[in-house]
């Protein structure tokens, strides 16, 4: 009980400090989050896999997402910015622990995806300075089918 409780407060942690950080020193603390689960909470052998692969799935997902226009990053460049990958690489050390409970039934992640997705992205927004290309409410709905069958997706990775 008290790794998922660490678990959840590292991830919450890293959030933040990839969003109000950006690409600047702050990502150490995204680093150290990563470091701490693999030290503590988990290990490289039992996590390490799933974190590059949902790290390279978030990444060419919101990398696509970014050349549709859906999001606008202040940094120059064809992928999504290094403080959104490291995100990813944290979203995924919580799909085996503190976020297991949501992997089964399936609806159960569907769900959690379909709010928690696009409301991340909505607060990420307004505390990095991401634009949404379009309009907000056809964006959220958008978000929120995508990160329905996104979260799912996930948690099949993490079996």
């Amino acid at each position: 009980m008290l790794k998922t409780v660490a678990n959840a407060a590292l991830f919450q942690c890293g959030w933040l400090a990839c969003v109000l950080g950006g690409d600047s020193p702050w990502l150490l603390v995204g680093v150290a989050v990563l470091a701490v689960h693999l030290l503590w909470i988990s290990s490289w052998a039992e996590d390490a896999a799933l974190i590059i692969r949902v790290t390279l799935v978030g990444t060419v997902l919101d990398t696509l997402l970014r050349n549709l226009g859906v999001f606008q990053f202040n940094e120059p460049g064809p992928l999504i910015p290094l403080w959104l990958i490291l995100l990813w690489a944290t979203l995924a050390t919580t799909l085996r622990h503190c976020l297991a409970w949501s992997a089964r039934p399936w609806w159960r992640a569907a769900v959690l995806g379909a709010f928690g997705g696009p409301f991340s992205y909505y607060a990420g927004s307004q505390l990095a300075g991401v634009q949404f290309g379009y309009a907000l409410w056809p964006t959220m709905a958008g978000l929120a089918l995508l990160w329905a069958a996104v979260f799912v997706g996930l948690h099949r990775l993490a079996r």
